[in-house]
């Protein structure tokens, strides 16, 4: 009877030591998922924290399986402080903003800091007007942390990449004529803007890894 129940034990065991490892890689996986952006500077893999910064994650990888980044561009690149983007994309040889939903609520206070390779939500001096356009900081940025002006939300990192990113952040700017979308009325409105690169940094896809 005793070596029944040893082989009963040596047959379960496995399974239990298979399954456990797995379910926690599944709950890792949800809480860290990642995103590959390919530009035409190279790829960037960004680990999103959906434990500190849930609002934010679903928010980006909403955008991301809408594939609302493919062929948009980074449009503001300084070197020392951050590249943006997620919001435009080359229209008719001009910078014309993309549609996009409702601002989320401001997550600034989640305790993650905008250092050197992280990622946050880019937004007006309204804390809850982020929507699509995001920013990777080049430099350790503490202005930028909660409390001031609510702070701008850090919702993961960049894991592979960062010497792309440092490409980007190098690339010659100057101003260029953009169509912006009035966020109150969507009416489209042509402005000059600062820092936007000379040759267009194009995010070409957008996926979930």
């Amino acid at each position: 009877m005793k070596s029944h129940l040893a082989l009963l034990a040596l047959a379960l065991f496995p399974f239990v030591a298979i399954g456990e490892p797995a379910k926690e890689a599944e709950k890792t996986a949800a809480a860290a998922p990642k995103v590959r952006l390919k530009t035409n500077k190279g790829d960037i893999v960004l680990e999103l924290n959906a434990e500190k910064a849930p609002i934010s994650v679903e928010n980006f990888l909403g955008y991301v399986k809408k594939k609302h980044y493919d062929g948009t561009v980074f449009h503001r690149v300084i070197d020392g402080f951050m590249i943006q983007g997620g919001g435009f994309a080359v229209t008719g040889g001009k910078l014309a903003q993309k549609p996009v939903g409702k601002g989320i609520k401001n997550e600034g206070r989640n305790g993650l800091k905008n250092e050197r390779g992280t990622i946050a939500m880019a937004r007006t001096s309204d804390p809850d007007s982020a929507t699509a356009q995001f920013f990777i900081n080049v430099a350790d940025n503490t202005m930028l942390d909660y409390p001031n002006n609510g702070g701008y939300a850090v919702f993961g990192k960049v894991v592979e990449g960062m010497d792309v990113v440092d490409k980007i952040k190098s690339v010659k700017t100057g101003v260029s004529n953009i169509a912006m979308l009035h966020p109150a009325t969507g009416e489209k409105l042509e402005m000059p803007a600062q820092d936007v690169p000379v040759e267009n940094v194009v995010i070409v896809s957008s996926t979930l890894e």
